[in-house]
């Protein structure tokens, strides 16, 4: 029996543009895996149009209930599961967040088994696939693009009226900066990506010690890791392993970079325990300089003290007053200008689905062939014959809610 793929319709609401295939990268999974059938369900909203699917010989259908294995992006609604299948999508369930949780209780009752992109990891626990570089892309430029409003210095249309990253590369490359300080924090894809950016308009890197006691006569930036701007109680200086396996016995260090910083640009991942970087109290010091802050990693309410809530596609950018906590216009002459777009690869679908698709025929396509001999669905799967995997039993008490 062949497997039967199919890359399905997204139908959340806002409707998501992307898509785990493209055209291209569909094919060269269905000639590097003849054995297999690919599909795609037609959709009317997706980045690539059915027609473009067509031309690569692909078989777009409206029925898939013959398919066995079902690939999407978003959370896909609950009255369209059809039982008995494999499904991959991002479920927004292992955190237990609330609003999901009707969605893992109703794929255990109809024995779906679940793989969720996020648990897609390799034997370290590091994860294989995601869109985090495009979140770093879009974002950094979004950051600019706010910090050009607020300062009327020049006007770089929206991310996602443009096709791909090189288009935005060309707009950034149009405008002309002051000579600002801008700090990029983090060490994963979101920060690779901004670097990416930040280097193709190039802009000089520099060292955290040049950074924190040089000033420029042109812009420049410092990328900067966790033990850059956390620091141990106890003044010992150890490594990255031991900040990640205890967190509480550090303080944040990050307003030496505050002091000097004009643009921040929010690319870590935060874990759970680590200290704030900066706190509403922070933002009040006459030291804190920063005027426009990109919070990739838009953890709200959190680590990032000016990032109040996510902001939109539609609306990316909101003032933030240090002195009320609240926000405001950003135009007013207090304000932070904050840009926490949580949905950033959103805008730049294309690039953002041919990225994925690398990844996803990497890592797990091979693994339904190859005997899972990495152990990547093994590790990747949430539910099966109508219970929780063994790793994820702990998500017991979530359903029984």
């Amino acid at each position: 029996m062949s497997l039967k793929f199919v890359i399905i319709k997204e139908r959340k609401s806002p409707p998501d543009r992307r898509v785990v295939f493209s055209p291209s990268k569909l094919e060269e999974a269905q000639k590097l895996f003849p054995e297999a059938t690919f599909k795609v369900e037609s959709s009317d909203i997706r980045a690539f149009s059915d027609e473009q699917y067509k031309r690569k010989g692909l078989e777009v259908v409206e029925n898939i209930n013959d398919c066995d294995v079902m690939i999407g992006v978003k959370e896909v609604p609950i009255d369209t599961l059809i039982p008995n299948k494999k499904y991959f999508f991002f479920s927004h369930t292992i955190k237990k967040q609330p609003y999901n949780r009707k969605l893992l209780k109703t794929i255990l009752e109809k024995n779906i088994e679940l793989f969720d992109h996020e648990t897609i990891v390799n034997d370290k626990g590091f994860r294989l696939i995601g869109f985090g570089r495009y979140a770093g892309i879009v974002g950094s430029y979004n950051g600019f693009r706010a910090w050009g409003l607020k300062y009327n210095s020049f006007n770089l249309p929206k991310a996602g009226t443009l096709p791909n990253q090189d288009a935005l590369i060309k707009e950034l490359n149009s405008i002309r900066l002051p000579n600002i300080k801008i700090l990029l924090t983090g060490s994963g894809k979101v920060s690779n990506g901004v670097q990416e950016m930040l280097d193709a308009m190039r802009i000089k890197s520099i060292s955290v010690n040049e950074y924190l006691n040089n000033t420029f006569n042109e812009p420049v930036y410092c990328k900067i890791d966790v033990l850059a701007y956390n620091k141990r109680k106890d003044g010992t200086i150890l490594d990255n392993i031991d900040f990640f396996n205890n967190p509480e016995a550090y303080e944040s260090d990050f307003m030496r970079f505050a002091k000097v910083t004009d643009y921040y640009i929010a690319g870590h991942f935060y874990g759970d325990r680590a200290p704030y970087l900066y706190t509403r109290d922070d933002v009040k010091s006459s030291d804190f300089n920063i005027k426009v802050v990109a919070d990739i990693s838009c953890d709200v309410d959190g680590p990032v003290a000016t990032t109040l809530r996510a902001s939109t596609i539609a609306e990316p950018i909101y003032g933030y007053d240090p002195e009320t906590e609240r926000e405001v216009d950003y135009k007013d002459d207090k304000a932070i200008v904050v840009m926490a777009v949580d949905n950033l690869p959103c805008e730049l679908p294309k690039d953002a689905s041919e990225g994925f698709g690398d990844m996803f025929l990497q890592h797990v396509i091979p693994a339904f062939f190859n005997g899972d001999k990495d152990g990547i669905l093994k590790r990747s799967k949430i539910t099966e014959n109508g219970k929780l995997t063994e790793h994820f039993a702990y998500l017991q008490d979530y359903i029984d809610g």
